[in-house]
């Protein structure tokens, strides 16, 4: 046996696979090398291992009661990934020899056959090997990525490690996030083993945005607005969910907006929602309660937001969509992205990324929903590579996300999936997805990605490395753990109704709930009708 051999060559063997002896503790998904013509070396990894005895009698007299010998074996079965030589990566163009030794394989090897020799993005280690996992930065941006797992595995965990690797580069970036998971980039993380994985925890430049009113969202930096001024009816009619408006109520708003740009030469929403006041249409009152909805956001009042501000190097913009109506939500991303996309097509914004959290809400799959802002993103992602702008989508239901998007997405990051119609979903937009691999992503434990991606020549397991900044996508937890011995919490005080009594403020007055949005579309149709009569 050779010296530093994990096993010999058995069987058949073919260019694609060889099967080995084992004869030290190998593992599935070890990488392991042997010799190949021209004194190259061959990197395989270890797909199964199985283990068997050859037993035999040896006292055929006593039927009843035989005694066996055994001889416990250990067999590997290993795929070849190929050979690699000047930096290029070639199958064999013959198969390993039986008889031949293998042995573990090197970092070296295993790096430059597997292509993450050439990465600048730091986002883990090689699943059971201290390897660091790089991803060129360029191609994870300008080719898009995608990031699919169910709830709990780690998914806007490890998007986030992503971003803080690019801010760190300085990308800039645009953030739809739905609940407020990454305003907590801001700070530095306290937990996880910087050590091992030679990191520095920190901030980074994270500026959040919440669509309308600031008072409704106390994570929110800024608030975010469109430009109010002289809507045409097309921008209005986006913003107006398709499944609420019929064509008569869309052809009254094209009637309002007509007759105010004959009229003036500027002209807001409240303009808008008084001449369709006016009309004598049946419809109206349908398309007035759409439009003060709104106008009721806030969103557009004040002063716009300018599209430059949203893409700057080295930061990250979130539109923190919390509290706002899911149909709402996917009209102010199909607007807001137009206008991004438009601009970066002018070079009027620095080019960057655009990340869309929950992604199956904004670009649903045929027949699972509809989206305003499907169009927008397809487009981003069919063409945002020739202008200098990136996508990256994350979903926990990869079934149910727009394939043509998923498909062309040049990285994905795969976490555990194990609802039957998401792993059809992923083997139908994966090449080369094979019933091991299916397995294997439905066994990953959390923490852990598979990645696939042109830039490397087979789809690795990845230990996501910690977090910089702090994590803000915590599970809150409902049921509390009471330790034995300790007390109760105490009751609630009662009023004499035996109510709970109302909380009070410092000055003993009873504690007012948050006030609520302004409705000025009580006052508009006050303003245009007249007072109420007694």
């Amino acid at each position: 046996m050779v010296k530093g051999s994990v096993g010999t060559i058995v069987g058949e063997t073919n260019p694609l696979a060889f099967k080995f002896l084992i004869n030290k503790q190998v593992g599935r998904g070890t990488y392991i090398k042997a010799k190949a013509e021209g004194n190259e070396w061959i990197l395989a990894q270890v797909e199964d291992v199985k283990r068997s005895n050859s037993a035999y009698s040896v006292n055929q007299q006593n039927d009843a009661a035989r005694n066996y010998d055994s001889h416990e074996t250990m067999i590997a079965e290993a795929r070849v990934i190929g050979v690699g030589s000047n930096g290029k990566l070639h199958l064999p163009t013959s198969p390993a020899r039986p008889g031949d030794s293998v042995f573990i394989a090197d970092e070296k090897l295993i790096k430059a056959t597997l292509g993450l020799a050439k990465g600048d993005m730091y986002i883990g280690m090689l699943r059971g090997y201290d390897i660091r996992v790089e991803l060129d930065a360029n191609t994870l941006v300008q080719k898009h990525c995608s990031v699919l797992a169910k709830t709990g595995s780690g998914k806007s965990y490890t998007a986030a490690v992503i971003l803080e690797e690019l801010l760190d580069r300085k990308v800039a970036l645009l953030v739809i996030d739905p609940h407020g998971e990454y305003a907590s980039m801001k700070e530095p993380n306290k937990e996880g083993d910087f050590a091992k994985y030679k990191i520095k925890p920190r901030g980074y430049d994270v500026v959040v945005y919440t669509p309308g009113e600031m008072a409704m969202n106390q994570r929110a930096d800024r608030p975010f607005r469109f430009n109010g001024l002289n809507l045409s009816a097309r921008e209005v009619a986006k913003m107006i969910p398709h499944e609420s408006a019929s064509s008569g109520q869309l052809g009254l708003l094209y009637e309002a907006i007509s007759a105010l740009r004959a009229e003036t030469d500027a002209y807001t929403l409240e303009d808008v929602i008084e001449q369709v006041v006016r009309s004598n249409s049946k419809v109206k009152w349908n398309l007035v309660g759409q439009l003060e909805s709104l106008l009721e956001l806030g969103l557009f009042s004040g002063s716009a937001t300018p599209t430059e501000e949203l893409l700057r190097p080295g930061r990250a913009s979130v539109i923190d969509m919390t509290g706002i109506l899911p149909e709402l939500q996917a009209m102010i991303v199909s607007r807001l992205l137009t206008d991004v996309f438009e601009a970066r097509k002018r070079r009027l914004i620095s080019p960057g990324m655009v990340v869309v959290e929950e992604a199956h809400n904004y670009i649903p799959e045929r027949g699972t929903g509809n989206a305003a802002s499907t169009s927008i993103v397809r487009t981003i992602a069919a063409e945002g590579r020739k202008f200098g702008l990136g996508l990256m989508v994350i979903s926990q239901r990869p079934a149910r996300v727009d394939k043509n998007v998923i498909s062309q997405c040049n990285t994905q990051i795969i976490m555990r999936v194990t609802n039957p119609n998401d792993l059809k979903a992923l083997s139908k937009g994966l090449e080369g997805m094979t019933g091991e691999l299916e397995e294997e992503i439905k066994r990953l434990p959390a923490g852990v990605a598979m990645i696939v991606s042109n830039e490397i020549e087979r789809p690795i397991t990845v230990s996501i490395r910690p977090r910089k900044s702090r994590h803000g996508g915590v599970s809150t937890e409902i049921v509390a753990k009471v330790k034995a011995g300790a007390a109760a919490p105490p009751r609630a005080a009662r009023g004499p109704d035996k109510r709970p009594a109302a909380p009070t403020s410092a000055g003993g007055a009873a504690a007012r709930s948050p006030v609520p949005r302004k409705n000025s579309g009580g006052g508009l149709l006050r303003k245009v009708l007249g007072p109420k009569r007694a």
